[in-house]
């Protein structure tokens, strides 16, 4: 006879009621491992999706998107002359409160030449590219925006001609797209009276000219590296490839996230075991009459703390299923990606494994301790 089975099938209802609570904690950590895992692909989609083998940036700054960084706009001609390079254009990446139907959202427009050889548009799934140089405006699914609709951005009125999907910046914020020159308009350009202050200053700097990098396609047959160090001794440029760029990426974007993420699931999983181990204690403080009795009649101690064990064992796997259906549940309703993997899945399985056996001691001590002379006592 197995005496967990017998237990469990008499307190089924409770049993059940407390597995899924403690699987909403458990499939809360199981959404905090695909956030990680999401902000991981967030960093690198867009430097996916322009493709470039190297990014030109400022010296001495960390590039675009990690730091502030200016380039005139003519050393991409300068880079597309260098012996090994396929490709060179320009880019400027900008932050942006959007107007949408869903209210103001911010967003990172990048801006990018729609006649270059290098288009970072992607993951287009309805509409268009850019095909002119003013006015016109690509736009992520998550803005709420349709192609065809009009969007005011400061003095000009831009028409949604393609809508993307999954595009995002290295923080997962999503991604618009624009030609190169509204873009200088946009994050370059001064005021009127701006520009006759500067002018009574004596300043007759025209920034419209700055672009933020030069990303470059490197020629096959061609050293990424030595290109890169050529670049950077002729030029006075700090210039990266495109796994430094992803490295900084992680580095400055993921790195501080990662421990808030970790102590946060670490707290949890202490919790849930916490609450495992006060539920299986409850349980056999609940039938310690019954434990008791079992001893008196030559019941081994072996037989009860298995019992016991099966039973923790058991409301682990419930609550390690229910995680599962609750995290698939619920994880598209979050803002930013969220990227549910089986690897992840095995290895909180593992815990909540390791958790149950943990939780389980309380319970056996508490057998181990049993007097079966309580019995008799009453």
């Amino acid at each position: 006879m197995n005496l967990a089975y017998k237990d469990i099938r008499y307190s089924l209802g409770k049993f059940l009621v407390t597995a899924m609570g403690v699987g909403m904690l458990l499939g809360i950590v199981l959404i905090m491992m695909g956030v990680y895992k999401g902000m991981l692909i967030d960093a690198k989609a867009m430097i996916e999706d322009v493709g470039a083998d190297l990014w030109v940036v400022q010296e001495k700054t960390l590039g675009p998107i990690a730091e502030s960084s200016r380039l005139f706009e003519d050393t991409r001609d300068v880079v597309a002359a260098m012996e090994g390079v396929a490709a060179a254009e320009p880019l400027t990446f900008q932050s942006l409160q959007l107007p949408t139907p869903k209210g103001p959202m911010r967003v990172m427009a990048v801006g990018y030449d729609p006649f270059g050889k290098i288009d970072p548009i992607k993951r287009l799934v309805e509409g268009r590219v850019l095909l002119h140089d003013h006015y016109e405006i690509v736009v992520s699914d998550k803005t709420g925006l349709h192609v065809g609709d009009v969007v005011p951005i400061l003095r000009h009125r831009y028409k949604v001609v393609g809508i993307t999907h999954l595009s995002v910046s290295s923080g997962g914020v999503p991604l618009v797209f624009v030609s190169l020159k509204d873009a200088q308009e946009l994050q370059f350009s001064y005021s009127n009276n701006r520009i006759r202050s500067d002018r009574a200053r004596g300043v007759e700097e025209n920034p419209a000219h700055f672009v933020n990098t030069i990303v470059v396609k490197v020629k096959p047959g061609y050293d990424k590296e030595r290109v890169a160090k050529d670049i950077e001794k002729n030029l006075h440029k700090s210039v990266y490839t495109k796994e430094q760029e992803e490295n900084i990426l992680s580095i400055n974007f993921i790195k501080m996230a990662s421990k808030q993420i970790g102590m946060f699931t670490t707290i949890l999983i202490i919790v849930s075991t916490i609450i495992i181990a006060l539920i299986i204690y409850t349980m056999t403080l609940e039938k310690i009459k019954e434990i008791t009795i079992m001893k008196l009649i030559g019941i081994p101690d072996s037989k009860i703390v298995g019992m016991i064990g099966q039973e923790t064992l058991t409301l682990g796997i419930l609550a390690f299923i229910f995680a599962n259906i609750f995290a698939h549940l619920i994880y598209d309703k979050f803002p930013k990606r969220v990227v549910l993997e089986a690897d992840d899945a095995k290895k909180l399985f593992a815990i909540v494994i390791i958790a149950s056996l943990l939780a389980s001691l309380a319970g056996i001590r508490k057998v181990l301790q049993a007097d079966p002379t309580e019995a008799i006592g009453g």
